[in-house]
């Protein structure tokens, strides 16, 4: 597995992580302090400190740098990577493609943070089109967890709660609890203010070359995606086809 500027760091797959009691308290709680309200903790995703401490230990051990591959449509996949540095630890959101030369940023979640990454539009998307003959995360339900913290978007549609509550009953949040958590994780991220996405307009963005339609741009400053493309130096065509992977293509 090579991710540029990764290509001398020890990558290895993470998805066997995600079987691991408490992994997902340790992936998702700090998504959940805000400042208000009850302070996150691992009961909300149904694990005890004791596994909540092991899988985080494990998820952040610095000796390996787990990626998780969520592949979808067109033979896209969108990489989460735990950059596990003693002093610069955080987590890298990329999508790539086999024919692109260098992937392309999403979000960085750490103290330097970059984002947001995704619309929700997007995320639900990729979550619901996994590509079963590659390697990664299937699980619609893991999939859309697994991207939730890249995610900032002002308009959420009126059913985005009860998805979100829905994917976190399956993985293990007692149902009794999981109404209040997602409206934890969604209400407010720590890193960044939601944006508002709307579609690339006709002047050509950073870069010199004409106008890629299709894929959706962020009003945030601090987003990868603010006047910039998704992705560097992939063609029209390319760039196409990622819009149609992405759910976001006019009229499709």
């Amino acid at each position: 597995m090579m991710i540029e500027g990764y290509e001398d760091d020890p990558l290895v797959a993470g998805e066997e992580l995600l079987s691991r009691p408490g992994f997902w308290a340790a992936h998702l709680l700090w998504l959940g302090e805000t400042g208000e309200g009850p302070e996150p903790e691992p009961a909300w995703f149904g694990a005890d400190e004791a596994d909540a401490d092991a899988a985080y230990e494990a998820l952040c051990d610095e000796t390996r740098r787990p990626v998780f591959r969520i592949p979808f449509a067109g033979g896209h996949s969108v990489l989460v990577l735990g950059r596990n540095l003693a002093e610069d630890a955080g987590t890298e959101f990329f999508v790539t493609h086999p024919s692109w030369d260098r992937p392309g940023h999403l979000a960085t979640a750490d103290g330097h943070q970059a984002g947001p990454g995704l619309a929700w539009r997007e995320l639900i998307h990729i979550a619901r089109t996994p590509d079963p003959a590659a390697e990664g995360v299937q699980d619609p339900h893991a999939r859309l967890l697994l991207l939730l913290p890249a995610l900032g978007d002002a308009d959420l549609p009126e059913d985005a709660l009860g998805v979100l509550r829905d994917a976190l009953v399956r993985v293990g949040t007692p149902a009794r609890r999981a109404a209040a958590v997602a409206e934890a994780l969604l209400v407010e991220h720590p890193l960044w203010e939601p944006a508002t996405w709307t579609p690339q307009g006709p002047s050509p963005m950073s870069g010199g070359q004409g106008p890629f339609t299709g894929i959706l741009c962020c009003d945030e400053s601090g987003s990868p995606r603010c006047g910039t493309r998704l992705a560097q130096g992939i063609s029209l065509e390319q760039s196409d086809r990622l819009a149609r992977a992405l759910g976001t293509r006019p009229g499709e």
